[in-house]
């Protein structure tokens, strides 16, 4: 190989790397830390490995969070937002970016995979509102600062109609708007939701509804979850339209 042709394949080996680098970066970014622990939370990060995560452990962009049955998580962003994962969920942080003097930087997007949580805006979603969204297999979520609670119970999750009891959830997204304003949007067609409003979309095609009742939603961490300001208690109430909220 003549010096020509060496000099051009270690620039070529050394772009690869310089490549190789910023995309381990932008994958080790933390984004988080576990603030609340109610039971195993698992962790699948963006290279596959597969590690349990303790109080206070960090969390960054492309981390698939897996909560166990009896297990609440709470995980404080960098910018101060909230999020609540409750039992049995599936929760991935695709991307989140927040530098304080930075605001056309921002980026939030989440998918919540299975299961339920509750979200609580910080700074980013109060300065660039068109930042954040949560994603569902059926719908996505964008706010307009705010809290709120969302469930998806997959088809294949749902007991058959002669096993079904009177406090389960239909297939599909549900959400509660406890504070602000959100909107619910799919292939369907889109509606916003204010606080106190339930919300219900069944299918990618079907157009978001209001539920004047609450469908016995629940959200119901341990009280140690609830010391912080902004956190909500959500449980079941069979009076329209309103739910029973236990602000602590």
């Amino acid at each position: 190989m003549n010096c020509a042709k060496r000099r051009i394949a270690i620039k070529a080996l050394a772009a690869v790397l310089l490549a190789g680098s910023s995309a381990m970066a932008w994958a080790a970014q933390v984004v988080g830390t576990i603030v609340n622990l109610s039971g195993p939370l698992m962790v699948r990060k963006a290279d596959g490995g597969v590690r349990v995560l303790g109080l206070k452990s960090e969390v960054e962009q492309g981390d698939t969070l897996v909560s166990e049955k009896n297990t609440y998580a709470r995980i404080r962003f960098i910018d101060n937002s909230e999020i609540t994962l409750r039992p049995s969920t599936t929760f991935k942080i695709e991307a989140f970016a927040y530098e304080s003097g930075k605001p056309e930087a921002d980026s939030a997007s989440f998918s919540l995979l299975q299961g339920g949580l509750r979200s609580l805006t910080g700074l980013l979603g109060k300065r660039n509102k068109e930042k954040f969204e949560l994603k569902t297999p059926i719908a996505t979520i964008g706010v307009r600062g705010t809290t709120f609670v969302a469930q998806f119970v997959p088809p294949s999750r749902a007991a058959p109609p002669t096993q079904a009891s009177a406090s389960a959830l239909a297939p599909g997204l549900h959400v509660f708007v406890v504070d602000g304003t959100i909107m619910l949007s799919n292939s369907g067609g889109s509606m916003n939701f204010s606080s106190g409003q339930f919300g219900f979309t069944s299918s990618r095609q079907q157009p978001p509804v209001l539920v004047p009742n609450n469908p016995t939603l629940r959200f119901t961490p341990p009280v140690a979850f609830s010391l912080s300001p902004g956190s909500q208690t959500v449980t079941a109430t069979a009076k329209p339209p309103t739910v029973d909220c236990e602000v602590r």
